[in-house]
């Protein structure tokens, strides 16, 4: 039986695969990714076995943050293609029986959106304001900002904006770069223009819609100063307020006047599992990711705290969890997993500390069994699945991200996760392009872990991928309704039951240990000698007495 088939919404249970545009595949040879390289690599997607892909923003951009500062929120950009290849997209994806999911970027705007700059060519108070957050500095002559809000990718939130006249004016607000200010969500033409946006993508086909930012659109229209120093809590000036929440409610209500489980996936990043949790009531989100796996440590008391307090959280709302290990935002799993401090920390990336790249292989492959394994969907980054690493040592002059360029370099950002795919052949650009010079470099050494190496290769990690999501849709890992239970089990060994159809066992103790008898060997993350199980693996067990209770 195929879980899939059961009458859960898709969105419960699936195996979604992060499409990063740009560094997917390109057809046309000017070393960019684009709609026509993904349509015609769907075929690999296919084969993989995943049930759905989610695609970063493919909207006409400037570019300063790789798409997430959008101009036009109803076209595509010409570097990816047009909408009729997003339609032919979309198309060729449900053909082959894949959904998709694409980006929406609710916070912010591009500097060059028409509604910003018919706001900086306005007076102060003019109704073209009112769509952003523009005020008067603070000091004797207002060269001061507003508050003490910081951008996330460093340095203050504000920039003074020159007025009609070019003397220096009003500030406005941008949590991220100068060149993506943010939306006013107090004003209702705001919260109009994107329910309609989000019709007008839902008209097209398109099966579900990942929030950027899901918690920071609604400010305190006082604008006071923020306690910069801690968590985000209730009453946070800018982050997780109770009103965002009807935002969300009238997106509910729109996806629901739609045919085919259309889905709202909610980016975020909150350290109470139970606010977090609120954005998933019966009325709002359908899914969020969940954090809490990627920044966890490798370790079992970590990771089984992680699982419970996620599912624990959950669960009061009977929403699914959205287990994800990489993204296009966070230091690739790999190499996490190859550090002494395995954990993830946007404040500390870890650049350059000690690695052993194939001890965290090794990890890796054992966590996407337990991923796989846990109750919820599943979000795949592109090339986990050919054990990719981060690219530490790209030259500087190639780097792009906004983080790198706003800190001067001391946050190294997010271009070493983002490198295009090896796709085949022993040279750069492996396949990804007909240009010798992709937007960003490949290391020679991926030349054993392109799609074409690994394809001959049973012991590699594309065909642990491959038989993993096959096994995963006949096995109880992949119905919804399977309940969970934790096995008895070694110190250090997490061990739990999906149903009565599988279990999952993974060692992250010192030394070996014996698996159950009687219970057969569905899969293992690496090979077994004896059913023993060896430090940092998973194996999959069906069958005999591995599930039940002891």
């Amino acid at each position: 039986m195929e879980y899939q088939s059961v009458n859960a919404p898709w969105w419960r249970n699936a195996v979604i695969y992060q499409v990063y545009l740009r560094s997917f595949a390109d057809s046309d040879g000017d070393g960019i990714g684009d709609l026509r390289g993904t349509i015609d690599h769907l075929g690999y997607l296919a084969g993989l076995g995943v049930d759905a892909i989610w695609l970063n923003p493919w909207y006409p951009s400037p570019m300063a943050d790789a798409g997430y500062d959008i101009a036009d929120y109803r076209d595509i950009d010409p570097v990816f293609g047009s909408l009729a290849d997003a339609d032919a997209l979309v198309a060729a994806a449900h053909d082959r029986g894949i959904k998709v999911i694409i980006d929406m970027v609710p916070n912010h705007c591009s500097a060059e959106h028409p509604w910003f700059r018919a706001a900086l060519a306005a007076p102060p108070g003019a109704p073209e304001r009112g769509k952003f957050w523009f005020r008067a500095g603070r000091g004797s002559g207002g060269e001061l900002p507003p508050n003490n809000w910081p951008s996330i990718f460093g340095g203050p939130a504000w920039t003074r904006a020159a007025g009609p006249d070019g003397r220096p004016g009003e500030w406005y607000l941008h949590l991220f770069d100068p060149k993506q200010p943010d939306f006013n969500w107090e004003n209702p033409q705001v919260r109009d223009e994107f329910a309609d946006v989000l019709r007008f993508w839902l008209d097209r086909g398109v099966d579900g819609i990942r929030i950027d930012s899901a918690a920071i659109l609604v400010k305190d229209p006082a604008l006071p100063d923020a306690d910069t120093g801690g968590e985000p809590g209730p009453g946070h000036p800018y982050t997780d307020r109770d009103e965002i929440h009807e935002i969300y409610r009238q997106w509910r209500r729109i996806a629901g006047e739609y045919p085919g489980e259309r889905a709202l996936i909610g980016e975020i990043w909150l350290p109470d599992h139970h606010r977090f949790a609120r954005y998933l009531r019966a009325d709002e989100l359908h899914s969020a990711f969940s954090f809490a796996l990627l920044q966890s440590t490798w370790d079992a008391g970590s990771l089984r705290r992680v699982i419970d307090d996620t599912l624990a959280a959950h669960a009061p709302v009977g929403a699914p969890a959205a287990w994800v290990l990489s993204n296009h935002d966070v230091t690739r799993h790999v190499t996490r997993y190859g550090r002494t401090t395995t954990s993830f920390d946007f404040a500390n990336r870890r650049h350059g500390e000690p690695l052993n790249l194939d001890l965290g292989a090794r990890r890796a492959r054992a966590a996407i069994l337990l991923t796989l394994a846990l109750p919820g969907a599943v979000y795949l980054y592109q090339g986990e699945e050919l054990g990719l690493w981060e690219v530490e040592d790209l030259p500087d002059e190639a780097r792009q991200d906004p983080m790198w360029h706003r800190t001067g370099g001391a946050d190294p950002g997010r271009d070493g996760c983002r490198v295009p795919m090896p796709w085949s052949g022993t040279e750069p650009p492996f396949g990804f392009s007909a240009s010798s010079q992709p937007w960003l470099p490949q290391p020679h050494a991926w030349k054993d872990h392109t799609v074409e190496a690994e394809s001959e290769d049973p012991a590699s990690m594309l065909e642990l991928y491959r038989a993993a999501l096959r096994l995963r849709r006949s096995a109880a890992f992949g119905d919804p309704a399977a309940p969970m239970r934790w096995l008895p089990s070694p110190a250090g060994v997490l061990a739990f039951a999906r149903g009565e159809a599988g279990a999952c066992y993974l060692n992250l103790s010192a030394g070996p240990v014996v698996l159950p008898e009687g219970a057969a060997v569905l899969l293992s993350s690496q090979p077994l000698s004896a059913r023993e199980l060896a430090p940092d693996t998973a194996a999959w067990l069906g069958g005999g007495p591995a599930q039940k209770r002891r």
